[in-house]
């Protein structure tokens, strides 16, 4: 099986929880990217963080130490990545990571089929069924 099969077939599937990390993490800290660690899942929890941009150059340089990273071999790619994450539109995409064993792969996600706002929006009214903590809707009237 080709591993990009598995990765696109992940996002497809979790796009609305993907939408969701990366609209309320820019909310909370402005832009940064969504890192996902299917390393530590149960079942079909997955471990998923928004790491605020301040926080990723530090963040990809320690992964890059790690000798059983393969992700981004040179510092071209921390640059690209950080360019990335300064102009991406994070009301139309997200700035993804998805570790899977020593595996850690960069996505530049656009032209989602819902966008981050509205994922948030979709999964805020659902709360209940995805156990939420943070979700703040304008109250309709």
């Amino acid at each position: 099986m080709d591993p990009a099969d598995w990765q696109a077939r992940f996002i497809a599937t979790n796009v609305l929880a993907l939408g969701y990390n990366a609209w309320v993490g820019f909310l909370h800290y402005g832009r940064g990217a969504v890192i996902c660690t299917l390393n530590h899942a149960q079942n079909d929890d997955y471990p998923t963080y928004f790491l605020p941009r301040f926080r990723l150059a530090p963040f990809l340089r320690a992964w890059l130490a790690t000798p059983a990273t393969p992700l981004l071999s040179h510092h071209f790619f921390v640059t690209h990545i950080l360019d990335v994450v300064d102009h991406y539109d994070p009301s139309t995409e997200v700035v993804f990571f998805l570790e899977s064993g020593a595996q850690a792969t960069f996505f530049y996600l656009k032209n989602l089929p819902v966008p981050p706002p509205q994922s948030y929006h979709h999964i805020c009214r659902q709360g209940e069924e995805f156990h939420l903590t943070r979700c703040r809707l304008p109250q309709s009237d």
